[in-house]
């Protein structure tokens, strides 16, 4: 029976030994040398630990899946963070010894360096709103306001006359769809939905829809923007993708930040000279961001206008951001309320 109980132990320390692996570790990246973050004008210094003093013959670095440079040896590595992308950079480093590799990596946190301008505004026009709009999406048009709302079984895209309030016609989504934002490119309307993954394109000049397009990534409809070429899209993250508008690839994506904090719950998108406006949901602020880098270099309190509105059961945040390039004024409003303003940011 002891011969037993002594072989089976045996067999077991085998079988985990085997399990966790017999190659010892050898280096790990000094975190002890690591910041909690960085911004654009730091410069990320890496280094190895060699637990055993093996020879090192050199060290590939990669940030985020692309290659950051090689050191030589166990020499100190130092990467220019200027042009890298906002939030966590994961950080790999692949120890090459002996004719063996080991890696081993970790992650810092990249923030904005930038502190916001507070932006003031003053109310040019006050208009009627048709409250049982839960507006997702507000552009204009060849003048002419264009507004995508959501809610399911109430979702439509609607061509407005601004001045008094009136829908002058409205196309309704498929009750199954949950409507969100809405842009204008290349004589094309576009308008997402929520969960289901599916984007609607209409001629802008007919408003008749062209065809379905359906996300190439798995993320939710938040706003919609575009630069002339490309389109931007939030999905209720601090990420806003940049899509091509034949068949919604990802190309591209930012990280925003307002100074070391992400900024959440990014919603409408407007692009103005420029930069991207958006509303933040549930907030009663519209951020002004770099598209280049997620810098967020304005924020602009709208939170007055809120005691301005006659607040009705149905009556939801602020949302909706649409430029008139012929007036040089925003327009503002919220989901199901019954105003909309028309401000002038100074």
């Amino acid at each position: 029976m002891k011969k037993y109980n002594l072989l089976t132990f045996i067999l077991l320390a085998i079988l985990l030994n085997s399990c966790s692996g017999t190659k010892e570790d050898f280096f790990t990246i000094n975190e002890d040398k690591l910041k909690a973050q960085y911004t654009f004008d730091d410069k990320l210094s890496l280094e190895i630990l060699n637990i055993k003093n093996q020879k090192i013959d050199s060290v590939v670095y990669n940030l985020n899946n692309k290659k950051a440079g090689v050191a030589k040896g166990n020499d100190k590595f130092l990467f220019n963070l200027k042009d890298s992308k906002l939030g966590y950079q994961n950080v790999i480093a692949s120890i090459y010894y002996d004719g063996e590799t080991e890696t081993d990596s970790t992650r810092i946190e990249l923030v904005s360096n930038v502190e916001p301008q507070l932006l003031s505004y003053t109310i040019v026009n006050t208009y009627p709103h048709d409250n049982t709009a839960y507006t997702q999406g507000l552009e204009f048009y060849n003048g002419i306001l264009y507004e995508g709302t959501g809610q399911r079984g109430k979702s439509s895209f609607r061509k407005t006359d601004y001045k008094t309030g009136k829908v002058d016609l409205k196309i309704d989504l498929d009750a199954k769809y949950f409507g969100e934002g809405i842009t204008f490119l290349n004589d094309k309307i576009y308008q997402l939905t929520w969960e289901e993954s599916t984007a609607f394109v209409y001629d802008a000049n007919t408003l008749k829809k062209i065809k379905e397009l359906q996300y190439t990534k798995k993320i939710e409809g938040w706003g919609l923007t575009n630069d002339g070429n490309y389109l931007y899209q939030s999905d209720g993250t601090e990420k806003i993708y940049k899509l091509d508008s034949e068949n919604l690839n990802v190309i591209d994506y930012i990280n925003v930040y307002a100074s070391s904090t992400k900024v959440k719950e990014l919603n409408e998108l407007e692009w103005i000279d420029g930069k991207i406006y958006s509303n933040v949901y549930q907030k009663n602020v519209i951020v002004v961001i770099n598209p280049n880098n997620g810098v967020v270099e304005a924020i602009l309190d709208l939170s007055k206008l809120d005691k301005l509105i006659t607040k009705l059961p149905e009556t939801d945040v602020l949302n909706g951001i649409a430029y008139n390039s012929l007036t040089k004024t925003f327009f503002v409003t919220g989901k199901n309320w019954d105003k909309m303003f028309e401000i002038k940011i100074n």
